[in-house]
């Protein structure tokens, strides 16, 4: 029993911010935000819009693409650092905002690899039996633990959400993942706040040591796309599009130099959408299906890292 993805859908909150706006409001400059990041703009939800919502958009159109029914569906794993409320899991408000009522659903916390935890967890179900037709979602609005004061991250995240529609197959579509964790590194990139006898304990607002941050992720990245390449018997050469998480730039080429991959050979949609989190790969995997870059039988990596820090690859033959 092998699983395949049949369907990819995305949204993008209305609001776009640009660098140009940011100029407005923090110590910065559009030249500045994109000599480090590559970024030119980021969409921001709207006052009223919850990651659940972001999520249904982009599930809706996801589940379209795929042609099954919402009573087909077995499996929801929502993969976000934003949910909706302590509890519920967003997941569980995404199944009953969608009209499903079978199946199991919950979330996944692993930050911006979120949606490749997910992803490998919804593969897993299938290949066990346990589930046939799974919805997965990345859904982040980490501009709502932004302090606009602080110019080192408020220029390099944005609002969205990304799903796809994952079922089980006799041919192989998921041909296997790496996820790795180590969490002494947890404090270079974390937001501590917690709530405590109805108070807010510790800063609500997203820390980055950026340079750190930088130099691990090239570094682990690398190492991780290796190992699953080793594990496949595969070499890089097999490798048709490399899908990673928009986080910035720099770090996208300069993991790409290591693997040996030509940018052409890169979806990028940093420049737009910013750092969206767990909504950042489906995200970019959705606009190249739907542009069609990415066609049947080639192999698309999937590779991400954030806070934790917990990090991943996924190697996926698309059908």
């Amino acid at each position: 029993m092998y699983s395949k993805i049949i369907g990819t859908g995305s949204y993008l909150p209305a609001k776009v911010l640009t660098n140009y706006d940011l100029e407005k409001i923090v110590d910065t400059s559009h030249d500045w935000i994109v000599s480090r990041s590559g970024i030119v703009e980021r969409h921001v939800a709207a006052e009223n819009e919850l990651s659940s919502d972001m999520a249904e958009q982009a599930s809706r159109r996801a589940i379209e693409a795929a042609g099954v029914g919402l009573d087909e569906i077995d499996l929801i794993i929502v993969a976000t650092t934003t949910p909706d409320q302590t509890f519920p899991s967003t997941a569980c408000i995404l199944q009953d905002k969608l009209g499903i009522r079978q199946g199991a659903a919950f979330d996944v916390q692993a930050v911006c690899s979120g949606f490749i935890y997910a992803l490998n967890t919804a593969d897993l179900y299938i290949r066990s039996g346990q589930a046939k037709t799974a919805l997965v979602v990345g859904t982040d609005a980490l501009t709502r633990l932004l302090d606009w004061n602080d110019r080192s991250t408020c220029v390099l995240f944005g609002d969205g959400a990304g799903a796809v529609v994952l079922r089980a197959s006799d041919t192989p579509g998921i041909l296997g993942a790496k996820l790795h964790a180590d969490g002494s590194h947890r404090g270079m990139l974390q937001a501590e706040a917690h709530i405590n006898q109805g108070r807010i304990a510790g800063s609500p607002f997203i820390f980055m040591d950026g340079q750190s941050v930088f130099k691990f992720a090239v570094k682990v990245l690398s190492e991780v796309v290796e190992e699953l390449l080793a594990s496949l018997n595969m070499n890089r050469s097999e490798i048709d599009w490399l899908v990673p998480h928009q986080a910035n730039i720099r770090i996208i080429e300069a993991t790409a130099k290591k693997l040996g991959l030509g940018m052409d050979r890169v979806v990028t949609t940093v420049a737009q959408h910013g750092n969206t989190s767990a909504a950042s790969i489906p995200l970019a995997l959705d606009s190249a299906v739907r542009a069609g870059k990415i066609t049947t039988g080639q192999n698309v990596l999937l590779e991400a890292v954030g806070g934790g820090f917990a990090w991943g690859a996924m190697l996926v033959r698309w059908s």
